[in-house]
């Protein structure tokens, strides 16, 4: 890796959950010594726009160190060769999932999950889909199997959130946190109820 600095690859799709891209984004920009990789689908443009508006993907790929065009199949990221501390994909849809699962590199950001697999580095799925059919938790199986993460972006509640941000930001922390980058946790660690 470049010096001091451990990259990460963000891949973003079509399935709903733009924020939580975008405040992973922002949160993995703001982490020192951390080179951020980022791909998008041509979906996930359409999410960004219809979420978060227009300017928010114009955000998002200003954070990136690098961004890859879905198409670039010789993209550095494209090769186990790059080393990297992990990748999230934030969301992940179904057809991303099953890309993943069943190793059908069609576009970039299904290849990079796919190095990240046979390098056996941490992969992190925020699958995104209510409610789940047979194949879909097929898929999640397999990926499960082959060494990947699959965090469904459910809301801790236990943390009583007074936002949507408090969400979006506690569920980011907590994608973050499975590649270990930091000695401490992002996310605020549950210390068991009070007065037990």
């Amino acid at each position: 890796m470049t010096g001091t600095s451990k990259r990460v690859v963000l891949g973003v799709s079509g399935a709903s959950g733009a924020a939580i891209a975008l405040r992973i984004g922002e949160r993995l920009a703001a982490l020192s010594g951390v080179e951020l990789h980022l791909v998008v689908t041509p979906s996930a443009l359409r999410t960004f726009t219809q979420e978060l508006g227009a300017d928010a993907i114009g955000r998002l790929v200003g954070l990136a160190d690098r961004y890859y065009k879905i198409d670039d199949i010789g993209a550095a990221i494209a090769s186990g060769s790059f080393r990297t501390a992990g990748m999230i994909v934030a969301p992940c849809s179904m057809k991303s999932l099953a890309g993943i699962a069943t190793g059908l590199s069609d576009n970039l950001l299904v290849r990079a999950a796919d190095v990240h697999l046979k390098e056996r580095r941490p992969l992190v799925l925020l699958a995104r889909e209510t409610p789940l059919h047979l194949g879909h938790l097929r898929n999640m199986a397999a990926v499960t199997e082959t060494g990947a993460i699959v965090m469904p972006p459910v809301p801790a509640f236990y943390r009583r959130p007074q936002t949507l941000d408090d969400i979006v930001d506690h569920i980011a922390a907590r994608a973050i946190d499975l590649l270990k980058l930091t000695e401490e946790p992002l996310a605020v660690e549950w210390r068991g109820e009070q007065g037990s």
